[in-house]
């Protein structure tokens, strides 16, 4: 079995450092794909892969590469639900894992948070990230990381 590798779908995600310390301790590479906007790292860990700005260009080349077992980390929940449904362990930015057990409740949400930001029921507007995010994200991050890395029991 190879080891798992981070995939982070990096555009305006908030917890880059965070991924690259967890994923640093444990020896994993880090490939982050956005349409621009990395910073190149000398890290031979650290991987970034520029894709089209088109919209789902990078979700989509994430849900290409994931495997069974990879982590990938995402606030995008269709992205999310793709990569599940390959095997892959998933964290949203503030830690939660989605699951194929909770996977199906987060999108059905995101659908009917989006009708009502359709209708004007709801304005989006989203809170902001806290200290206890990063603080919730980096365990929640660590716990995947060394679930991900035990040889499976077949």
């Amino acid at each position: 079995m190879s080891a798992p590798v981070i995939y982070v779908d990096a555009d305006a995600c908030p917890v880059k450092e965070e991924v690259v310390k967890v994923g640093e301790r444990h020896g994993l590479v880090v490939t982050f794909v956005a349409n621009g906007g990395l910073r190149p790292s000398r890290d031979p860990l650290i991987r970034h892969v520029v894709v089209p700005k088109s919209a789902d260009a990078a979700d989509d080349w994430i849900a290409e590469h994931a495997r069974s077992g990879d982590i990938v980390i995402t606030q995008d929940i269709p992205l999310a639900a793709r990569c599940v449904e390959k095997g892959a362990h998933v964290l949203g930015n503030s830690g939660r894992e989605h699951t194929p057990e909770s996977i199906g409740m987060a999108v059905a949400m995101r659908d009917f948070k989006q009708h009502l930001r359709e209708t004007g029921e709801d304005r989006g507007f989203n809170r902001a990230f806290s200290r206890d995010d990063r603080s919730a994200f980096l365990q929640a991050l660590d716990r995947v990381c060394r679930r991900a890395m035990k040889p499976s029991q077949e």
